[in-house]
């Protein structure tokens, strides 16, 4: 894993390479602050020689500038924010931009000198970028390649001041919850499945000093969890329930936590008849709340948090559930399934239910819920629903930690279109007209009234078909920086 450290600005920089940022002006490329030192320590042709090679500065893009002797470091990479001023950085761009030079580069030492040296924001959007584009996934791989860059130096004023030091602890904390989540939406469904997946948030969460339970399908059996039982019943491998309990002294607040664990999703009977290889991501929202309640206890946040995590296996056999079956949910209440590929919504309404016996203040669901949500807002937008409040709360919080959600209603008159002549909802629709927004009604069903919640549909964000910014292609981590930054919001605001 790449370390990363804060280093003295005044200081001559040495390195393998430097990154340094650009951006597109009017003008055409121009330098960020930040690079002045460089470019003197090159006799000020650096601008000259991005220019030679027609570098723009423009998001994504990477060019390399070898010194030719001129420096002690042999490398110069010029990363671009994008069109902006060259004085004043949006952390997110940045973040990208870090991302994309640590993408191009491997192995050895690297120092960054970007932006002001003084802002401990920037420190840790700079860190983010560092450990984001640095992830590799390479646990398959018999010859690793490229390998991680060993080590980043971040220049700033003071690297003995407390704000850039806590910034840089806090970045750590929350890209390894983010880098953990890609690893698990990265593996493999003959390897991650709901007993694995549940073992491995029982080792994690109790090595950080969290409760853990876990219910087999015995123990949902008497519980009642039809919903999770009904969709997990066709896999060879039983469903799981678990739950992670971060219990802080002097909390201000209770949160619940529910993400999606469909470890695979072949469809069910309503078999998928594209995009299947990616349905090793299905469980991505479990994989975040998991890593999200580690980090709050990791950064010991005076919110107390409780994740309760279905996962299931939606996988086709004898013993599948099928279209027009009734599930009994855990408060009695029942569903007919209409189509066995929606089945998040049937174990996330089980593990609802359960978290709102423990009467939190607020509850935060996310999934890889709907194909409506990649229609209306893309691959990159995550599509918020719930009380408007605290959705647009959520929503704030998640745009200040570099993502990016939008929020969406929940229109009451489309609850008839949930109706079902034998049960007393069907989970989907025949039609797939506002489905995304169905999908959170379907939910709101099981959210008690008076409740501050919000659904997140990260059905696009959570898995890149292709690499940008600092997500290499596969699981991206998506959410369980908006959901630290909620978490964070509502330990230092209670309600």
């Amino acid at each position: 894993m790449t370390s990363v450290s804060l280093i003295s600005s005044t200081a001559p920089l040495s390195a393998d390479a430097i990154v340094v940022a650009t951006v597109a002006t009017p003008a055409g490329v121009a330098l960020a602050t930040g690079a002045s030192p460089v470019d003197e320590a090159l006799g000020g042709v650096l601008l000259a020689a991005l220019k030679a090679v027609t570098a723009t500065g423009r998001a994504d893009e990477v060019v390399k500038i070898p010194t030719l002797g001129k420096s002690a470091t042999p490398l110069i990479v010029a990363t671009g924010l994008g069109t902006g001023s060259a004085d004043t950085l949006e952390p997110e761009s940045v973040r990208r931009a870090v991302g994309a030079a640590l993408r191009a580069l491997s192995g050895g030492r690297v120092a960054v000198a970007i932006g002001d040296a003084s802002d401990s924001g920037l420190v840790e959007a700079i860190s983010d970028g560092v450990l984001l584009g640095g992830y590799r996934f390479t646990k398959y791989k018999s010859a690793p390649s490229p390998a991680e860059v060993r080590r980043v130096d971040i220049a700033v004023t003071d690297a003995s001041d407390a704000g850039s030091r806590a910034a840089l602890r806090r970045s750590k904390i929350v890209t390894t919850a983010v880098n953990n989540t890609r690893d698990l939406v990265n593996t493999p469904a003959n390897e991650l499945n709901p007993v694995t997946f549940a073992a491995y948030a029982r080792e994690q969460g109790e090595a950080a000093g969290l409760s853990v339970e876990v219910l087999d399908e015995r123990a949902l059996k008497r519980g009642g969890f039809g919903g999770i039982l009904g969709v997990g019943g066709g896999s060879a491998t039983p469903p799981r329930l678990v739950r992670l309990s971060y219990q802080p002294a002097r909390a201000k607040s209770s949160v619940a936590l529910i993400g999606k664990g469909i470890t695979f999703d072949s469809g069910g009977l309503d078999l998928k008849t594209a995009m299947m290889a990616q349905m090793k991501s299905d469980m991505a929202g479990a994989a975040a709340v998991i890593e999200s309640v580690i980090a709050a206890a990791k950064l010991r946040l005076p919110v107390a948090v409780t994740a309760t995590v279905p996962m299931a296996e939606n996988a086709v056999s004898g013993t599948s559930y099928r279209p027009s079956d009734v599930l009994v949910m855990r408060d009695g209440s029942t569903v007919e399934v209409d189509n066995t590929d929606a089945e998040g919504r049937l174990i996330l309404a089980d593990a609802m239910l359960r978290a709102c016996e423990d009467s939190p203040d607020f509850l935060i669901e996310t999934s890889t819920l709907t194909g409506g949500q990649l229609i209306a807002l893309g691959t990159e937008t995550v599509g918020a629903m719930g009380s408007d409040e605290f959705r647009d709360r959520v929503v704030a919080a998640g745009t200040g930690a570099g993502e990016s959600l939008w929020p969406m209603p929940l229109p009451p008159r489309l609850r008839s279109n949930l109706d079902s002549p034998v049960a007393d909802i069907v989970n989907v629709t025949k039609d797939r007209w506002a489905s995304m927004l169905l999908a959170g009604i379907f939910l709101k069903n099981y959210v008690p009234d008076g409740l501050d919640w919000v659904h997140l549909d990260i059905a696009g964000p959570a898995f890149a078909t292709s690499a940008s910014g600092y997500n290499q292609r596969g699981g991206t981590g998506a959410i369980v920086r908006t959901i630290v930054a909620a978490l964070t919001d509502i330990a230092q605001n209670g309600s």
